[in-house]
């Protein structure tokens, strides 16, 4: 049976993950807009895009708590860029601003520096199996520290660009904008895990 993966819809580049996540076998995604949708996931995405905008739109139509409730209950999340920083507990140059406050780490914002700075380069990502894959850096940021608990899978130029906390994903690149969908198959692979 298919897992049941929700992309968040508020903002971003939700239309690419639920696109790049249908590729893979045993996946069926679909749009989350609402709280009630989120009950019945296996897995969600939250996708990059603008993070303060992610959390006010959240936090507006109840959809933060509903993440949290679920994820209580055993739902895999996966962050892309602006979705690892709304996991985050800490925001090193936002400490105000709205987050989840699931996956123990500290993010930098736009640590890339800014749009015209994006960028595309080969990655050794933990977990991945037959070498490097291609990642997307669009205003990313990284991961200042990790707390215990919390695993880097990747790192590039001294900077931590993935990690995971049990069943909790975080890049911050986008592997919904190239042909390679193991970072989708490792996602999958968690949500089965115990």
């Amino acid at each position: 049976m298919a897992k049941r993966i929700g992309v968040l819809a508020v903002q971003g580049d939700f239309a690419e993950h639920i696109a790049a996540m249908n590729e893979v076998a045993g996946a069926e995604a679909f749009p989350v807009k609402t709280a009630a949708a989120i009950e019945d996931l296996d897995g969600l995405i939250i996708p990059g895009g603008e993070s303060t905008t992610i959390g006010k739109l959240c936090e507006r139509f109840g959809l933060d708590q509903a993440i949290i409730a679920a994820h209580a209950r055993g739902m895999a999340i996966w962050g892309t860029c602006a979705g690892l920083i709304y996991m985050a507990t800490d925001i090193a140059d936002r400490p105000e601003q709205q987050r989840l406050g699931l996956l123990h780490c500290r993010v930098k914002r736009n640590a890339f520096g800014r749009q015209v700075d994006s960028f595309e380069t080969d990655l050794q990502v933990e977990g991945l199996e037959g070498g490097e894959t291609r990642a997307v850096f669009i205003r990313a940021p990284y991961v200042e520290a990790v707390q215990n608990g919390v695993r880097v899978l990747s790192v590039f130029n001294d900077r931590i660009v993935a990690v995971r906390e049990g069943r909790l994903l975080g890049t911050a690149f986008h592997p919904e904008l190239t042909d390679d969908r193991r970072v989708q198959r490792y996602f999958l692979q968690m949500i089965d895990e115990t």
